[in-house]
C-alpha cells in the first residue's frame, strides 16, 4: 500500500521535464526492474541548485521518488544536496513498500550522477562523490532466483 504523498507525486509529479544546457545531467537505471531516471540540475555560480528537472521512465514508485528528490534539492547548496539520501526520499513520502526502496536509491543515485557530470563539466571535486553507477545493481553479485 503507497502512501498519499507517494500516490500525490505519481498522478502529480513535480518538475517533470528538460533543461536545456544543464549544469549536470545524471542517468541511471535498474536493469533488474527496467527503471530509468534522469535529473537536469541548474547550477548558479554560487553552486546553489536553481532549478531541476527528472524524466522517468518506470514504476509509479520511480516516478514518485524523482518528484520528490527533485523538490528536496531544489535551492539547495551542492553540500546540502549531496546529504539528501535514499532514506531521506523514502521518508518524505511517509514510506515505500520494501519491494520499491530501490526506487529511492535510484533516486539518489540519479541526483549523484548529474553532480558528477557537473564536478566534470566544470573541472572541480564535490567532497564524498564518487563516480556514479549507470546501473544501479552492477558490482553487485547476480543472485539466483527461484521460481
Amino acid at each position: 500500500m503507497y502512501s498519499e504523498k507517494v500516490m500525490d507525486h505519481f498522478q502529480n509529479p513535480r518538475n517533470v521535464g528538460e533543461i536545456e544546457n544543464a549544469s549536470g545531467v545524471g542517468t541511471v537505471g535498474n536493469a533488474k526492474c527496467g527503471d530509468i531516471m534522469r535529473i537536469f540540475l541548474d547550477i548558479d555560480e554560487n553552486q546553489i541548485i536553481q532549478d531541476v528537472k527528472f524524466k522517468t521512465f518506470g514504476c509509479g514508485a520511480a516516478v514518485a521518488t524523482s518528484s520528490m528528490a527533485t523538490e528536496l534539492v531544489k535551492g539547495k547548496s551542492i553540500e546540502e544536496a549531496m546529504k539528501i539520501t535514499n532514506k531521506a526520499v523514502m521518508e518524505a513520502l511517509d514510506g515505500l513498500p520494501p519491494v520499491k526502496v530501490h526506487c529511492s536509491l535510484l533516486a539518489e543515485e540519479a541526483i549523484h550522477a548529474a553532480l558528477w557530470d557537473y564536478a566534470e563539466k566544470n573541472g572541480i571535486k564535490i567532497e564524498g562523490l564518487e563516480k556514479p553507477k549507470s546501473d544501479i545493481h552492477e558490482g553487485e553479485e547476480e543472485e539466483e532466483e527461484d521460481y
